[in-house]
């Protein structure tokens, strides 16, 4: 992909709109990872998966080690990345961790969705800012212009204070607020000129 060609929205973050149809995507913030003529993949950053922390989930994959997990880290909530491949994890995380199949987004976002990202925090290579994730979204070739077209989502920059500063469950109107739209303005229903 062209880093000089703006049509695509790797970096940017997608917010729902509130007529959108899909529950799964109700205030959605959804980072986006990659987009090109093929499709789109992105995350979403602030559906948490109820009762189910890192911690938890590193027990039920039983993976282990000498190293006491930090406490900070057991116990930061999973997110729902989105209703694809549902079982895959995905590290949502600053510039100071890097494996091999890292994926600068942004500065300061990077993506990272491996087994071995998994076991080398738990090794005590910890990013200071980290979202983990369960499952990501994704978009056919077209298919993200044409629901941006329909008006499903706003696009707004994606920053690292935004991401990782903001709580999860303010991170949808708090974009919406930084550029410069009341999210309580917002209609849930949707309309044709």
């Amino acid at each position: 992909m062209d880093d000089t060609d703006n049509t695509y929205l790797s970096g940017k973050l997608l917010l729902a709109m509130p007529h959108m149809g899909d529950p799964r995507f109700h205030k959605a913030a959804i980072l986006v990872c990659a987009h090109d003529e093929k499709g789109a993949m992105g995350i979403v950053v602030n559906h948490t998966l109820p009762g189910l922390e890192f911690g938890n989930l590193l027990e039920d994959l039983e993976i282990q080690s000498d190293i006491h997990l930090p406490e900070s880290l057991s116990n930061i909530p999973v997110m729902c990345g989105g209703p694809v491949e549902i079982a895959r994890g995905f590290l949502v995380h600053g510039d100071d961790f890097k494996q091999n199949d890292t994926i600068e987004i942004e500065k300061g976002l990077n993506v990272t969705g491996t087994l071995d990202a998994i076991e080398a925090m738990v090794d005590g290579s910890i990013p200071s800012h980290l979202i983990f994730a369960l499952g990501y979204a994704g978009w056919t070739a077209g298919q993200l212009e044409q629901e941006i077209k329909d008006n499903v989502w706003m696009v707004t920059p994606a920053t690292s204070s935004l991401i990782f500063d903001t709580q999860t469950d303010q991170l949808w109107d708090v974009a919406m607020s930084t550029i410069g739209i009341d999210p309580h303005l917002l209609t849930e229903q949707s309309g044709q000129a």
